[in-house]
């Protein structure tokens, strides 16, 4: 009787860890839109300090080009979007562990980021350059061979400086980048001489020098990786929250509100990248 008893104990403890399993792996395909429009609250991550996207301001408020456009996104739905800065080398992660509902902050396409997440549609493009100091003579790629690169951890440069064949990592030392939890960080050693370059997000560079009356002291130019598209990472399970935001996307261009808020951060009027 004992041992019948004891059988029929652990069976309904499988069954229990069983439907428990499948709970949680149906939850973790559910499109998270429903509870959003309800709460009317969005989380966002993102690198509180990749300027022009994303970054806090000397008041310590975050603002950028992606918060303005985030919060127009979601204004056509009447939810206020929240932003939580996370650590950029670990932004997947966040939005698997429900931290954050959404990256978004200068957020490159790349294929390895298309197997771990659901992408909007491109609102912005982007290019990888290098920065150098003018006194170093370096003005192009070539010039870097036997130097000290620098790049950020977990971006889509170093990504691609590990991917593409033939280019730096053939020439820099040792090989590889230094690597760094934010472009203020590389930028300060690079102005310092620590490192001798740095692959950089151009809407970085520009928007960083311009605003430090900085950019006759440093060279920028291109490495030759392909353009990137900038889009929303969202979790692959939340197909109707990314159509919420690409048809907020069409919306903001038609109605000139994408114009004015690229205006705002880039001085001109730009459109959303042609699919």
């Amino acid at each position: 009787m004992k041992l019948k008893k004891m059988i029929l104990g652990m069976a309904a403890v499988l069954t229990l860890v069983t439907l428990t399993a499948c709970g949680k792996k149906e939850s973790s395909g559910d499109d998270s839109w429903k509870t959003i429009e309800k709460d009317k609250k969005v989380t966002i991550g993102l690198d509180d300090t990749f300027v022009p996207m994303g970054f806090k301001d000397e008041d310590g408020k975050i603002v950028g080009f992606d918060v303005d456009l985030a919060k127009a996104v979601f204004k056509e739905y009447d939810i206020k979007a929240d932003f939580q800065p996370i650590d950029w080398s670990m932004k997947e992660n966040e939005l698997e562990n429900g931290t954050i509902d959404l990256i978004w902050n200068g957020y490159t396409v790349t294929k390895s980021r298309e197997k771990k997440v659901l992408f909007s549609d491109a609102y912005a493009q982007n290019e990888q350059v290098l920065v150098t100091k003018k006194d170093s003579g370096i003005t192009k790629a070539e010039g870097m061979k036997g130097k000290i690169l620098g790049a950020q951890e977990g971006s889509s440069g170093y990504e691609a400086f590990n991917n593409q064949a033939e280019t730096l990592k053939d020439i820099v030392k040792e090989n590889d980048a230094t690597l760094y939890a934010s472009f203020n960080e590389a930028m300060i050693d690079l102005e310092n001489g620590r490192i001798d370059g740095l692959l950089i997000d151009k809407v970085y560079a520009d928007y960083y020098l311009k605003q430090a009356g900085k950019l006759d002291n440093f060279n920028i130019f291109s490495v030759g990786f392909k353009n990137e598209d900038f889009a929303v990472g969202a979790r692959k399970g939340d197909k109707e929250l990314v159509s919420k935001i690409n048809s907020a996307f069409k919306e903001l261009q038609d109605n000139g509100k994408y114009a004015e808020i690229s205006k705002k951060w880039f001085g001109e009027e730009l459109s959303l990248p042609k699919e």
